[in-house]
């Protein structure tokens, strides 16, 4: 008993050097990989709500004129990108500043055979200080790839594009007997 005792109590501490020293890349590490997955998860969200948007534009348009320039623009467009802000995370200020979310955009095109439908997410650049206090041009040294990391930490976040197409919208005719 004595032995264990005198092993636990004559050891001294453990210099912190380690731990000052580590600590903070540790931190990095952490802001890093929590901003990644915050664009993993914002992206599969996109493609979601831009699977959304095309199906239930196909199924809820109109093919006459009268109605694809009124009800169509006025009121499903509108509809249907707030339903997508609202899964997305704009209206909820915790997933709105877990994705650093700026804007939103809805874009629905009906010119062609197909309809195409483009959502477009902006996010917010994290402006980590310690990172984004030195010279682009001294850190990247002309590297494309290190230009657009440091453009998306510290300058203009980033864009998340989602392009999906809809055919025209054909819904079957209701079964009528042949005899009424």
């Amino acid at each position: 008993m004595k032995n264990i005792h005198s092993f636990f109590t004559a050891r001294r501490g453990q210099a912190t050097t380690e731990m000052v020293l580590l600590f903070p890349v540790f931190v990095i590490f952490l802001v890093f990989i929590i901003k990644i997955a915050g664009l993993l998860v914002l992206n599969q969200k996109m493609q979601i709500a831009g699977t959304y948007a095309a199906r239930r534009f196909q199924l809820q348009s109109h093919t006459t004129e009268h109605f694809s320039r009124g009800w169509d623009r006025r009121y499903l467009k509108k509809d249907i990108q707030r339903k997508v802000e609202d899964y997305i995370g704009f209206n909820n200020p915790g997933m709105r500043q877990f994705l650093s979310l700026n804007d939103f955009n809805l874009d629905i095109n009906t010119d062609g055979d197909w309809t195409k439908i483009t959502l477009l997410a902006r996010t917010k650049a994290p402006r980590i200080n310690f990172l984004c206090n030195y010279d682009k041009d001294r850190v990247c040294d002309r590297d494309r790839h290190c230009l657009r990391g440091y453009s998306f930490l510290c300058e203009n976040g980033a864009q998340i594009k989602v392009i999906k197409y809809a055919g025209p919208n054909e819904r079957p005719l209701p079964f009528m007997r042949p005899e009424s």
